[in-house]
């Protein structure tokens, strides 16, 4: 047998280091039986490719720790998933989630007659005379536009507002804490957001509802309104909402549900506050809420919409990856409900994410939300 030259012989030898240096890139590992068992026969997006964005959401570190994922299509779960520790039974914090439950609650006592939304609201400090706080109105509220002196995320953490009114001076009497500020700009002028603004949002609903001005008065009165009007019909069960010591709901962070929950209450507003041929909330008054505000072409009533701010590469969605009608419910670390209805989808996303973590999550979730075709 004629030997081989050694040059063709080096080559051979060379073959995997330039094989493994190549820019081919590397197929992910297979699908475990967790991430195919995660997606329904009926997903309404390719089983295999949803199974995989799910599985990404849980197994990528640089998202952060996703405990669980459900995706709605068509009023149905296409996709179901939970971290080892978590599972359908679960009650997961809101955090600023709730501020959209607070805004369909006041809708509720708008359609009642019992508000109305270019009136000041009953704040008795503000209707004193000549007292400017006067002049904010309920829309303003709703629009994170009232002009109080709020502070979200100050630095440093702890005379930021929302710290202080949940966990220092004000955490007693929360919605007194905020109504208290007095106003850095003319009502209606600025958009600022705010969790002290939806808490006076929770005890404007108090106020109205309760006969008496105690706190389990005030307690009762509004966890009897949230489940006779709005968690019952729905069957959210789970729903668990917190109230501070003066019995005013924390309507901008506190209300805890499992995923299921979040994503029936995602539908929901999907259906524009239909379920199942009743119309709990009016339908314009969730036209309303996805409108853009005049001062915040990206959020509405106490909700997030997928619109790109004018001059502004920082966004909480994706306009450039989904619908413009795309809007979401979204809270601190990472909590998401999304709702296309252009794609007859709600996404839920629940877990723990910091800042960085956030802008690969969402990047991960619009892949998944790019699954479905708008029709």
């Amino acid at each position: 047998m004629r030997p081989r030259p050694a040059p063709f012989i080096a080559c051979l030898a060379l073959l995997p280091a330039l094989v493994s240096c190549s820019d081919a890139p590397v197929p992910p590992p297979p699908l475990d039986e967790t991430a195919i068992a995660a997606v329904t026969e009926n997903a309404g997006a390719p089983a295999r490719q949803l199974a995989r964005q799910v599985d990404d959401l849980f197994t990528k570190e640089e998202v952060g720790e996703t405990r669980a994922l459900i995706v709605m299509h068509g009023g149905t779960i296409a996709a179901e998933r939970y971290a080892p520790g978590y599972d359908r039974n679960t009650r997961f914090v809101s955090w600023s989630m709730a501020k959209t439950v607070t805004a369909v609650m006041i809708g509720m006592l708008v359609a009642d007659g019992r508000l109305a939304l270019d009136d000041s609201p009953p704040v008795p400090r503000w209707q004193r005379p000549g007292d400017p706080r006067g002049e904010i109105t309920l829309r303003q509220l709703l629009q994170m536009r009232s002009g109080l002196r709020h502070t979200e995320g100050g630095d440093p953490p702890y005379e930021s507002s929302e710290v202080r009114m949940l966990f220092l001076d004000g955490r007693d009497d929360m919605a007194d804490w905020a109504e208290s500020q007095p106003l850095e700009a003319e009502p209606g002028s600025t958009f600022e957001y705010s969790s002290a603004t939806s808490v006076i949002l929770a005890d404007i609903a108090a106020r109205v509802l309760s006969r008496r001005d105690d706190p389990e008065a005030r307690r009762e009165a509004v966890a009897g309104y949230l489940h006779t009007r709005l968690f019952g019909p729905l069957a959210m069960e789970s729903m668990v909402p917190e109230f501070d010591a003066r019995g005013t709901l924390i309507g901008g962070s506190l209300i805890h549900g499992n995923a299921r929950d979040w994503a029936r209450f995602g539908d929901f507003l999907r259906h524009k506050g239909s379920y199942r041929g009743s119309q709990l909330v009016p339908r314009k008054w969730v036209e309303a809420m996805t409108t853009p505000s005049p001062r915040r072409e990206n959020y509405g009533f106490q909700t997030w919409l997928n619109r790109q701010v004018p001059g502004e590469s920082d966004n909480p969605l994706f306009p450039s990856r989904a619908p413009q009608s795309m809007f979401a419910a979204i809270g601190h670390m990472g909590q998401y409900i999304l709702v296309s209805p252009e794609q007859k989808l709600t996404v839920v996303r629940l877990g723990h994410s910091d800042a960085e973590e956030r802008a690969a999550l969402l990047q991960e979730l619009a892949d998944i939300v790019e699954l479905y075709p708008a029709e």
